[in-house]
C-alpha cells in the first residue's frame, strides 16, 4: 500500500519542516494523484517506483487538461487547456520532497528522483497592477464601518509590505510595531523576517485597530490582526472573496488575485531602483533566482514607455 506512508510524510512537513499548511496541501493533492496514478499500474510498494515510472506519470499530467469544459450553448465539451509548467513543477516538487524523506527514513533504499529536474516555473511573467490603478485600490472607505475599515487596512499592507495571503491572514498583533514602522513575519517554513511598512498603511492599520478591530472582537476571537464580521480569523477563500469584492467595487477591471498585490508590491520596487538582493530580502524568497522574474517585468514595462514616448521609437 502507497498511501499509508503519505500520512508519516505530512506528519515530517508540520513539526519538523515547518512547511506552511498551503504547502502540506498542496503537497498532499500531488502525491494523492500519484498515488492513485501508480495503484493502476500495479505499483505495490514506494521501493517499486522507478525513475521511468515518474517520467510516465508527469507525461501523463502533462497531457491531461485541467478540467472538462464546454462551451456556451454547446452540448459537446470543448478542449480543455492541459496542465501549466507550474502545475507540472509543483508535482515534481511534491515528489522530490517525498522521495527524500522515505530514503533519509529507509522506507526506499535509493532515491528515483535524484535525476529529475523541475520544469521552468513560470511560462508566463507574473501580473500586477499599475500604479494609477493601485492608487484607486486604496483610495480610503467613505463609509468607516469596522468591514471596510479592515479591508482598507489588508489591502494597504498587502501592497505597503509585500505579504503572502497566507501570512495577511496569520498576522497576529504582537507582530506589529507600528511606532516603528514595521512588521515580524512568520513566512515559508516558519521563517521570519522583518518588513517595513508605508505611513500610510501604518495610518490605515492604525485607523482599524482603534476604530474598527475592538467592534469585531468577540469573547473567543484570536490575536489575529485582522477579523471576519463574526470574530473569527480569516479563512482563506474568505479574505480572498473580500479582496476580490473590493477590487469589483473599486472598478478596477483587471482580474486581480491577492498575489498581484505582492507582484505590484515587487515590481514597483523595482521600477523605482530597488537593488534586487533587498526586494528578495522583502519578499522572504529563499533564493534570489525566484525574485529575478521582476527584472524581465520592470524590463518589459520600461520597454513599453519607451515605444510610446520616445520619438525614434
Amino acid at each position: 500500500m502507497l498511501a499509508p506512508l503519505l500520512d508519516e510524510f505530512l506528519i515530517h512537513l508540520r513539526h519538523e519542516r515547518g512547511q506552511a499548511d498551503h504547502t502540506q496541501r498542496t503537497y498532499k493533492h500531488a502525491l494523492d494523484q500519484f498515488v492513485a496514478w501508480a495503484e493502476t499500474r500495479k505499483v505495490a510498494h514506494w521501493r517499486d517506483v522507478q525513475f521511468a515510472d515518474l517520467m510516465a506519470y508527469l507525461e501523463f499530467q502533462r497531457n491531461r487538461p485541467q478540467k472538462d469544459a464546454k462551451s456556451d450553448g454547446a452540448a459537446e465539451p470543448v478542449a480543455a487547456p492541459k496542465l501549466s509548467a507550474a502545475t507540472l513543477y509543483l508535482h515534481v516538487a511534491a515528489l522530490r520532497s517525498f522521495f527524500r524523506f522515505a530514503e533519509q527514513e529507509g522506507f526506499v533504499t535509493k532515491n528515483p528522483t535524484e535525476n529529475l529536474t523541475l520544469p521552468r516555473r513560470w511560462k508566463t511573467l507574473p501580473k500586477s497592477l499599475s500604479e494609477e490603478e493601485i492608487g484607486r485600490l486604496l483610495q480610503p472607505p467613505t463609509e468607516a464601518s469596522p468591514a471596510n475599515l479592515c479591508t482598507h487596512a489588508i489591502l494597504e499592507v498587502a501592497y505597503a509590505s509585500g505579504l503572502r495571503l497566507a501570512e495577511l491572514r496569520g498576522l497576529r498583533l504582537e507582530q506589529l510595531h507600528l511606532e516603528a514602522g514595521f512588521l515580524s513575519v512568520i513566512g515559508k517554513g516558519n521563517k521570519q523576517r522583518v518588513v517595513p511598512m508605508g505611513t500610510k498603511a501604518q495610518a490605515a492599520l492604525h485607523r482599524y485597530l482603534t476604530s474598527g478591530r475592538p467592534a469585531l472582537v468577540k469573547p473567543r476571537s484570536p490575536s489575529n490582526v485582522f477579523l471576519t464580521g463574526r470574530g473569527t480569523a480569516f479563512a482563506h477563500v474568505t479574505m480572498w472573496k473580500r479582496i476580490t469584492d473590493h477590487v469589483r467595487a473599486a472598478g478596477v477591471e483587471k482580474h486581480v488575485t491577492p498575489h498581484m498585490l505582492r507582484h505590484s508590491f515587487a515590481t514597483h520596487l523595482m521600477e523605482h531602483g530597488a537593488d534586487l538582493r533587498v526586494i528578495q530580502e522583502l519578499l522572504g524568497h529563499a533564493s534570489i533566482n525566484t525574485t529575478e522574474i521582476y527584472t524581465h517585468v520592470a524590463g518589459e514595462r520600461l520597454q513599453e514607455v519607451h515605444r510610446q514616448f520616445h520619438p525614434r521609437a
